[in-house]
């Protein structure tokens, strides 16, 4: 049965396009029963011994699911997973179609004169409300980017539909500093992708504050997470 399913996964992967390589997986673009698809293979790291590397492997394939289903059952747009080959840790997912990153979707806006202001605070809001949800859910991203949100068209209402993409480094934890550092992260990447937009970060943080029932104690952590890299960098 193992050979079985291993022919039909080299089978499906030889006829797949590779998208991207990290230093964690590869992903690749493919098709299932007529449906496009994304398979994220995640492989074997040779300078690990083959059994500590197996099992931080398949925890971190268990991670990545866990948090797409939690986020998917609290009503957040999470790509669909199809199907999970723990055996060779593939995650087979929904491709979402017809949609552009936030972060394309921020320096295309910016590029223009009408209702920027108005337009990219909307989403900002909208962000932060997302994310304030998926912490909630005690769901850590890991690797928040506006690369890894993606505004989808939709063919009900108007607003595009705002998915969130990449749980590679995902885990579940209730703990305000990781959340904090979650939202650190996001900053970086934030103001260095799209330069002059601090109060644009405000209005998301502002959002993410409102939204969630727990944002005490992350924004407390946050600004010791701040200050700790204001302190690295001075050193450095």
């Amino acid at each position: 049965m193992a050979k079985e399913r291993n022919m039909v996964r080299h089978e499906l992967l030889r006829k797949a396009e590779l998208l991207k390589q990290g230093a964690e997986a590869r992903v690749y673009q493919a098709q299932f029963l007529g449906r496009p698809m994304i398979v994220k293979e995640r492989f074997a790291k040779r300078y690990r011994h083959p059994g500590l590397d197996e099992k931080l492997t398949h925890r971190r394939t268990v991670q990545e699911v866990r948090s797409i289903l939690r986020c998917r059952r609290a009503g957040i747009s999470v790509p669909v997973v199809y199907f999970v080959d723990y055996n060779f840790h593939c995650i087979f997912m929904e491709e979402i179609l017809g949609s552009m990153t936030v972060r394309d979707h921020i320096a295309s806006t910016q590029q223009t004169d009408s209702c920027e202001d108005h337009e990219l605070e909307q989403l900002a809001q909208r962000v932060g409300q997302i994310l304030a949800k998926m912490h909630d859910e005690d769901v850590i991203h890991g690797d928040l980017t506006t690369s890894n949100m993606l505004l989808r068209s939709s063919q009900e209402n108007k607003e595009s539909d705002l998915v969130l993409i990449d749980f590679g480094l995902s885990y579940i934890s209730p703990l305000p500093e990781d959340k904090g550092v979650d939202l650190y992260v996001l900053e970086k990447a934030f103001l260095s992708t799209h330069p002059n937009t601090e109060a644009l970060y405000q209005k998301l943080l502002e959002s993410y504050t409102t939204f969630s029932k727990k944002s005490s104690a992350v924004i407390k952590k946050l600004d010791e997470v701040r200050l700790r890299g204001r302190k690295r960098s001075m050193v450095g």
